[in-house]
């Protein structure tokens, strides 16, 4: 790990992190929370390190000052590719050498924990890529997948505004980061049915003649795709249940949401096994090897499933909404699935990392949103260019001024 290695020379440890931070939590303290964290050379970051205590962090400044860089940092202490999904190779600082660092400490269900992620300089001489490297508590693990039993982490950023009208594979991203947050091993069932997937477009397109390899890769397809339908359906029947409950108590300010899961594979779960389910989509798999063929994908599956969004009061798609609307929406689907999370992770809230958050909310959806995280006691990480919108009454919150990658607490 050269890049990591020679950081923590020149500026301290990045990845150790023996650099003493805030006091750390009590034992009974339920707060997941980032203490210190520390980049290097990352977007728009040459080196910036911040102390934390639990509770609200707000981060203020100009559009491309690098607030939404630090939450993307804050993103990548979770499995998964971070909240831009941006190639690894793009997070480094345009002025170093082509690698990146970011270190944190962190309180959680397992107490304080040290994770390190970060990215070499590619290496010219062998034309391999570089390739994203894990460290928790300064052990290297294989993946990013470790990280879930540390960190949980959900988030609402701008892009997200058009969510309900875009297309069904951002609505299927945002659902698959939403089981993620519950159970790490969703991202292990995605990869495989789309592994499993690729494969079987290949075959296809080569013509393969025999026809036992298909067998076993649509075998392979439907084991992790009718598992995938499965735990989505799963995660939608909890979250829709909590989003009543939740409605409850503040649905007067953000309105409920009716969801519900379109799919093949999910609809017939409902009535059968999963075995049956599973050998159905076997069949339609070598049922539609000639279709596939033609069309050069695969048609069928949970690669094409839609997670429908209504506004119960109005009886209206979250499509047909308004934008501050389909906002309130979000926040409403997010404030219930944290609630899940906290229930699920030891009674430990998700971390938040919510970008633009006070866009088209007025001043009492404002104002109710920050009381509702203060109520739940979670590490939220909100942006803003205005800092007069979070001056809400009686907010606690550790307000920071971001500009060109220095970061100045307020």
């Amino acid at each position: 790990m050269t890049a990591i290695a020679s950081t923590q020379e020149q500026k301290a440890s990045s990845m150790s992190l023996s650099d003493e931070g805030p006091s750390e939590p009590s034992a009974d303290s339920q707060c997941l929370a980032v203490n210190q964290i520390t980049l290097t050379d990352f977007r728009n970051y040459t080196y910036a390190k911040l102390d934390l205590d639990p509770g609200l962090v707000v981060l203020v400044g100009e559009n491309g000052a690098g607030k939404t860089n630090l939450l993307e940092a804050v993103s990548l202490l979770a499995p998964g590719r971070g909240l831009r999904s941006a190639p690894f190779g793009e997070l480094a600082n345009a002025r170093g050498k082509g690698g990146w660092a970011v270190a944190a400490k962190i309180s959680g269900p397992q107490g304080i924990s040290q994770i390190g992620t970060g990215m070499d300089p590619p290496q010219q001489s062998d034309g391999k890529p570089a390739a994203r490297q894990v460290r928790i508590d300064e052990s290297p693990v294989r993946g990013s997948g470790a990280l879930g039993e540390l960190v949980r982490i959900l988030w609402l950023t701008p892009a997200m505004d058009r969510l309900f009208s875009g297309p069904a594979s951002d609505r299927r991203r945002f659902l698959d980061r939403m089981v993620l947050a519950i159970d790490p091993e969703h991202g292990q069932r995605a990869n495989s049915f789309e592994k499993a997937m690729r494969e079987r477009n290949r075959l296809l397109s080569e013509n393969v003649s025999d026809p036992s390899w298909l067998d076993a890769v649509e075998l392979q397809m439907a084991q992790a795709g009718t598992a995938l339908a499965a735990a989505r359906a799963e995660a939608i029947g909890i979250l829709s249940d909590l989003i009543v409950s939740s409605s409850a108590n503040h649905g007067d300010v953000f309105p409920r949401a009716d969801i519900s899961l379109e799919g093949e594979l999910e609809q017939r779960l409902k009535l059968i096994s999963a075995t049956e389910v599973e050998d159905e989509y076997c069949k339609i798999l070598y049922d539609s090897r000639n279709r596939d063929q033609a069309a050069g994908r695969t048609l069928n599956g949970p690669h094409r499933s839609d997670l429908i969004v209504y506004h119960n009061v109005k009886d209206t798609l979250a499509k047909q909404c308004s934008t501050g609307e389909q906002k309130a929406l979000l926040i409403s689907i997010i404030l219930a699935q944290a609630s899940i999370v906290q229930k699920m992770f030891e009674g430990f809230a998700p971390l938040l990392l919510l970008d633009e958050i006070a866009a088209h909310l007025d001043a009492a959806r404002r104002a109710a949103l920050f009381g509702i995280l203060s109520e739940m006691g979670v590490q939220a990480w909100m942006t803003g260019t205005d800092q007069g919108l979070f001056e809400i009454s009686d907010l606690k919150a550790q307000i920071y001024n971001v500009d060109n990658g220095d970061i100045i607490e307020v």
